[in-house]
């Protein structure tokens, strides 16, 4: 039986980490590795995308373009999973999007054709997508108020240990495949059908969100009747906060694809081993997300943590882009982790706080990945530039200060929402509504 859900204020006392209970750090965990692992399959293409050139005899925008569909298709994953994330709970959807975008991984790998790539590449889009629709409620619902902005910080760093374990894949798995032409990357893709393995264990352990059982409960006894939570984010009561978080969702995205999609490919380019730099810049970006996030729980607020760490991502620049030292080339690649895909560290719990118990799985889940939709052309645009005689570091440079800048624009036009309660029922079903700041 579900325990009834306590919205009272919490009583800090401890280390934070001993503020959450085993139950919510299971959740929690749920979450982060398939966030983890769905960053691990994801980057494996961004190490290849030259070997897929020449198994296929496809240009840089072609090559690119994979990386355009997968981001457009996780909308479809984002809509499907948080919409059935509001209607049926948040843990099934999940298991379902880890599962989906295992296969399309593996099935990535025994492609025949350029064609045939393009369509596992789009179908796996929609199980990454999913995902993130499902696990950041579960997460952020479990967690006590006042630390979700840590917990929204280790969240979104996820995707950028991800990116290490594809970083460490391709450097010590890669050659081990590479012995025959274009089975490399074949086999990169083979392994990206591992997180299969965590659905296991999310369906045995985990439980599900009790702001969302508690809602049920509620609701049963009325004997309510919920529309589609899909059409509810386009009310005239949720449309701006719709339209805002898709905004801002889609220019950090254009600042985090121009600061990482094409960077191996610039490092191998320059002669470089693309590994330490890699390991360098997610380890900066799983770093900073935590630091920001936490730095979101003070008087910074969301809003403030976000413009401190894009503003400082402009400045970190040069060193990241335009330096011939290798020891300034790496602390580059470190601080422009820590302060530009850094600064969403508080994404993940501010997308949660602007939208309702109803429409939390796919209001965020939609906005994120309308965004990354929108963002998605990233990839495209910047090979597409480098066909056209654009050196690589100008042309990510360029997309990097102005989607950074725009994002920070766009983050002042939404309420800070740093304290905000969750309540199964919400009195208007628009915004949950705040408490004071800590």
């Amino acid at each position: 039986m579900t325990k009834p859900v306590n919205h009272s204020r919490h009583v800090a006392t401890g280390p934070w980490y001993r503020q959450v209970s085993k139950e919510q750090w299971k959740a929690f965990n749920a979450a982060f590795w398939g966030w983890v692992l769905d960053g691990f399959d994801f980057t494996l293409l961004m190490f290849v995308l030259i070997d897929i050139q020449e198994s296929f005899t496809v240009d840089s925008a072609l090559a690119g373009a994979l990386g355009t569909v997968t981001m457009m298709t996780r909308l479809v994953g984002g809509v499907a999973a948080g919409t059935a994330a509001d209607r049926w709970g948040r843990k099934g959807p999940l298991m379902v999007s880890i599962l989906w975008f295992s296969i399309f991984s593996l099935l990535s790998g025994f492609s025949t054709s350029y064609a045939m790539l393009f369509a596992f590449r789009a179908l796996f889009g929609i199980g990454m997508g999913g995902e993130y629709a499902a696990g950041v409620p579960l997460a952020m619902e479990h967690w006590p108020t006042h630390l979700r902005g840590i917990a929204s910080g280790i969240l979104q760093g996820g995707f950028s240990w991800g990116y290490i374990l594809s970083a460490l894949a391709f450097r010590y798995l890669y050659p081990l495949f590479n012995t025959q032409p274009g089975l490399g990357w074949r086999a990169l893709f083979w392994i990206g059908a591992l997180p299969a393995l965590l659905v296991l264990w999310i369906r045995s352990g985990v439980s599900e969100s009790p702001i969302w059982l508690e809602r049920r409960r509620l609701l049963s006894q009325t004997r309510n009747v919920e529309p589609i939570s899909l059409l509810r984010v386009f009310h005239r009561d949720l449309l701006g906060t719709t339209i805002q978080t898709s905004l801002l969702i889609s220019a950090f995205m254009v600042s985090v694809y121009s600061i990482s999609f094409w960077y191996p490919t610039y490092l191998r380019q320059s002669g470089l081993e693309p590994f330490w730099y890699i390991v360098a810049l997610n380890l900066g970006n799983a770093l900073g997300a935590t630091a920001w996030g936490r730095m979101s729980e003070t008087r910074l607020g969301r809003r403030g943590s976000v413009t401190a760490a894009g503003l400082l991502a402009v400045v970190m620049i040069p060193a990241y882009m335009f330096a011939t030292n290798s020891a300034l080339r790496l602390a580059g690649a470190l601080l422009m982790g820590f302060t530009g895909p850094g600064m969403g560290g508080a994404v993940p719990t501010y997308l949660s706080e602007r939208f309702p118990t109803a429409v939390r799985g796919v209001g965020p889940g939609f906005a994120y990945h309308a965004g990354a939709g929108i963002g998605s052309i990233t990839p495209m645009l910047i090979g597409l530039l480098h066909d056209r005689g654009m050196a690589l570091n100008i042309a990510m440079s360029l997309l990097m200060v102005g989607a950074t800048t725009l994002a920070i624009a766009i983050m002042w036009l939404g309420p800070e929402t740093r304290g905000r309660e969750f309540r199964p029922i919400d009195s208007d079903e628009s915004e949950p509504r705040s408490i004071p700041p800590a």
